[in-house]
């Protein structure tokens, strides 16, 4: 994934259970299998990997990243 193909307001990433990648506006909130935004900023779909064991270990600030 590049993070410059994002759009503008993407300030957060996390990967679901089942391998999707998410971008969110404001921070999600985890769930069972993955995460949601909470009626609360927007959020996209990025793309589509393998199933992830530790999907709770994927929620990234993108101000941690150089954009």
């Amino acid at each position: 994934m590049d993070v410059k193909e994002f759009p503008e307001w993407v300030s957060w990433l996390a990967q679901d259970a089942d391998g999707a990648w998410w971008g969110y506006e404001v921070e999600p909130l985890q769930h069972f299998s993955g995460w949601y935004e909470n009626e609360v900023g927007q959020c996209i779909l990025l793309c589509k990997k393998s199933p992830n064991s530790n999907w709770q270990e994927t929620l990234i600030k993108l101000s941690s990243i150089i954009r």
